[in-house]
């Protein structure tokens, strides 16, 4: 164990007031337990609310912990604890219900009021040195996955629930519009379940780039299109319009898009979040019965997520450009802010920086 006032942590105080100060290593309850964190990646709602304080109704009131993509290994259990032991490395899942409601009992609890979720306000991350969590929704990684791999199954989760929303299935044709991690993750899971060609949309050519890497068939830099004209350019290139719109910008023009773009009777999904409101040719999307959904983090994704990691049908590797000492987060959060690179990684274990 670390000496007493070793657990350096990230917190953000208010709007742009973002510190490191060390907090006290916390004791797991009978069902925790307490983790020496090791990698902890870098989510665009972390750099959201450093900026501005909130993101919607979630307002950040006292100082609080960011991170949520994140895996460590297991320091200390609690008394009622029996899947793992001290030295057992594992993913976290970052959502944990508080009570059994209906949306549990249907196997929907990420729907559930009351969760618990890692630095969403007023609930602690896990961007420190170590962190107490649940020990039912920390998952077990298997030696051939990496702390890294373990970290990156929160964003591929979002792409792993966003497909299965959007219902991805053999030969489908897919247009992800927005090519940062979680448009990146989308192109993987689509592909993985089955997809034959995909087409993404970005502003950044070089994220357009990174795209080809992680299996995009086709590539789009949107300059300043109209929304149906980047829906006929989507056209063009898969030679039909798709079944299946994944839109992870949460821009309004990209919204129309994605509507504009999606063939009669499909689905689009929702995952990027923007403004409360938005203007929509809600019209064309009803009268063509194309199927909106949005979806709300994930459920039921880490044992997926773990199986497709351990055996290879899937590699997050790519996605990781930077990495930081847990000392350096200021930097890193700098970095993520200007949009540099794709995942950046801090590395929370002073005695290993390994993925």
């Amino acid at each position: 164990m670390a000496e007493p006032g070793q657990n350096l942590a990230v917190v953000v105080h208010r709007a742009g007031d973002l510190r490191l100060e060390n907090r006290p290593i916390p004791e797991p309850g009978p069902n925790e337990v307490l983790l020496r964190m090791h990698s902890v990646g870098i989510c665009g709602s972390d750099v959201h609310y450093w900026q501005h304080g909130r993101i919607g109704d979630f307002v950040v009131k006292d100082p609080m912990v960011l991170g949520h993509e994140a895996s460590g290994t297991v320091a200390k259990v609690g008394s009622g604890v029996t899947h793992l032991k001290p030295g057992d490395r594992v993913a976290i899942e970052p959502g944990v219900p508080r009570e059994i409601d209906e949306f549990c009992k249907t196997g929907r609890y990420n729907l559930s009021p009351t969760i618990f979720f890692c630095a969403t306000p007023p609930d602690n991350g896990n961007l420190c040195r170590y962190y107490k969590h649940s020990a039912s929704y920390c998952y077990k990684l298997p030696d051939n996955v990496t702390f890294e791999e373990g970290a990156l199954i929160e964003p591929l989760s979002v792409g792993i629930h966003a497909c299965k929303r959007a219902g991805v299935t053999l030969g489908s044709k897919v247009f992800v519009s927005g090519s940062g991690p979680i448009g990146l993750v989308n192109v993987l899971v689509a592909k993985m379940m089955g997809a034959a060609a995909v087409v993404i949309t970005d502003l950044s050519a070089s994220r357009l780039q990174k795209a080809k890497e992680v299996g995009a068939d086709f590539t789009i830099q949107v300059k300043n299109e109209t929304p149906q004209e980047v829906a006929s350019k989507v056209e063009g290139l898969l030679g039909c319009m798709p079944e299946i719109t994944v839109e992870c910008t949460g821009v309004q023009a990209c919204i129309q898009a994605g509507i504009y773009a999606t063939r009669s009777g499909g689905t689009l999904v929702l995952v990027g979040l923007g403004p409360d409101m938005v203007t929509v040719p809600i019209v064309n999307a009803a009268v063509r019965e194309v199927d909106i959904r949005g979806i709300f983090r994930y459920c039921n994704t880490w044992p997926v997520a773990i199986a497709l990691l351990a055996s290879k049908r899937i590699n997050v590797k790519p996605l990781v450009t930077h990495r930081f000492p847990l000392e350096k987060a200021l930097e890193a959060f700098e970095t993520t802010k200007r949009g540099e690179g794709v995942k950046v990684m801090l590395k929370c274990d002073p005695s290993d920086h390994n993925p």
